[in-house]
């Protein structure tokens, strides 16, 4: 009974609200369009903007100058379907009932796109989907893109769109997912000069590699280009947010799927009206987005969504914003796996379920061509430590990282005894998320699906027991604790 009293107070708020808007400085106003720019494995520092000496970017860059440029910003899974899911949701992976690669949203879950347009936005998906059929009911029009990358009718789409109704366009590019695709779009790299991280083995293969990568990110750079000067043109920019930002870290060992900043950190940038311009070092999650967006379409958050709005932040992003802790999962992705984080302050603590498991993606095999050249690297004893986590069997079943002193997570201090307050702290909050978000570790985890040759393995694979399903997660709606105060019984 309460529950309906809830959701129909919450229908009758959206109705009220639906004809009108409010803007940053809470003046009435017309409702504001909605651009979400997702782009596929684009790591965080792999943009101009946020540091990387090779890849060309003024588009983004120019962006993150008139808008505001979030450094840290974290995705709730460094996997696609999951990540994804959980962004339309606005819920954690485990919550989502998909938290796993290639799970389909189940009927059901809350969808904000779908909220918009109940309340008279016209909505479109065009590009990459990777949640299955139920997010068809969430958009006026989806459209698989066109050309290499996806993004060639999005210009069209902003033409062509209903004139009488406000809109949210979530475009997704398939760049820079892999195999790299070639067009006059994006730059042409030499890979002599690009920039290799230093978790990947510098070789010529994975500088080929990396400048096939750069390409594909230059690509996105152009269309976001061609998609602002559209909206310049039609008058829309005083009346439309953008955000930009990444599905999960790059297709290369040690990124993508993990979670260290490598993968599960976002570029994240806000740019529209009465948004604040500069840098913040804010904490955001992107289960964060659905109540942003719903707030600022001056619509109620439904109460099903557990991000938390950063709405008030976003007009003076200098300050504090609207959560003191992140936490994302590591689920079945090719490889089997279940891996916790959360991230406070200057502190990464990361809680491994399967130590005897390596910590395998399939960009971190023999199966492309980076991947490769670092497994034949070490077999001849040419690696560095920082280039050997993928080797690492067993795992830690936990690890803490200072993240100003070692931004790339390469030193576990779980061990170090003056850092034993903090580990005790952050093992708090992890068991109170875990327990609130019911959270679990299946008993019949989805197992190892490939070799590391990418070769599906022998027998009858299939999936097993999804993470939180034990607890009917796919119901909970309680969000964890966002800030310090919210922790139980302390641990200091």
């Amino acid at each position: 009974m309460a529950d309906q009293v809830k959701y129909w107070l919450w229908w009758i708020l959206t109705v009220l609200a639906a004809g009108i808007s409010t803007n940053l400085h809470g003046q009435a106003t017309k409702r504001p369009n909605f651009i979400l720019f997702i782009t596929d494995d684009i790591g965080w520092g792999d943009i101009a903007c946020y540091g990387n000496p090779t890849v060309k970017t003024p588009n983004i860059d120019s962006l993150a100058n008139k808008g505001l440029l979030f450094e840290n910003a974290y995705l709730t899974a460094s996997s696609c379907s999951p990540s994804r899911a959980s962004l339309i949701t606005g819920r954690y992976p485990h919550n989502t009932g998909a938290p796993e690669l290639h799970d389909p949203l189940p009927p059901g879950q809350v969808m904000f796109p779908q909220l918009l347009k109940e309340a008279g936005y016209y909505t479109v998906l065009s590009g990459k989907n990777h949640m299955g059929p139920q997010v068809k009911q969430a958009f006026s029009l989806i459209s698989p893109g066109k050309g290499p990358g996806g993004e060639e009718d999005w210009v069209s789409i902003i033409k062509t769109r209903p004139r009488d109704k406000p809109f949210l366009a979530w475009f997704a590019s398939y760049d820079a997912h892999r195999d790299w695709q070639f067009d006059d779009k994006g730059t042409a790299y030499s890979p002599d000069a690009v920039f290799v991280p230093p978790m990947l083995y510098d070789g010529p293969v994975t500088r080929s590699d990396l400048a096939g990568y750069y390409h594909e990110v230059s690509r996105v750079d152009y269309y976001l280009g061609a998609l602002m000067e559209e909206l310049e043109r039609q008058q829309l920019l005083d009346h439309t947010y953008v955000i930009f930002m990444s599905d999960n870290g790059s297709p290369f060992p040690r990124n993508k799927t993990r979670l260290y900043d490598s993968g599960i950190k976002t570029p994240f940038i806000v740019y529209g009206p009465g948004v604040a311009t500069g840098r913040t070092k804010a904490l955001v999650s992107t289960i964060d987005v659905a109540p942003t967006l719903l707030e600022l379409a001056g619509m109620a958050v439904d109460g099903r969504i557990q991000g938390q709005s950063f709405r008030p932040f976003l007009k003076n992003g200098t300050k504090k914003g609207s959560r003191d802790f992140v936490f994302a999962e590591h689920n079945w992705h090719v490889f089997q796996a279940h891996q916790r984080m959360v991230r406070y302050k200057d502190w990464v603590y990361i809680r491994n379920a399967f130590p005897e498991k390596a910590a395998y993606a399939a960009e971190s095999t023999r199966h492309y061509p980076a991947g490769n050249e670092l497994w034949d690297a070490y077999d001849n004893g040419l690696t560095r430590k920082e280039q050997e986590d993928i080797f690492r069997v067993p795992r830690p079943p936990e690890e803490l990282y200072r993240v100003t002193a070692d931004p790339h997570q390469f030193h576990n201090v779980v061990n170090t005894k003056r850092y034993r307050k903090k580990l005790r702290f952050l093992r708090k909050v992890m068991d109170q998320w875990i327990d609130e978000t019911g959270d679990t570790v299946p008993e019949n985890p989805t197992p190892d699906r490939d070799d590391i040759y990418g070769n599906r393995l022998p027998g009858d694979w299939q999936k097993g027991e999804k993470p939180g399903a034990a607890k009917h997660a796919e119901k909970i709606t309680k969000k964890g604790p966002l800030r310090k105060r919210d922790i139980r019984a302390a641990a200091y």
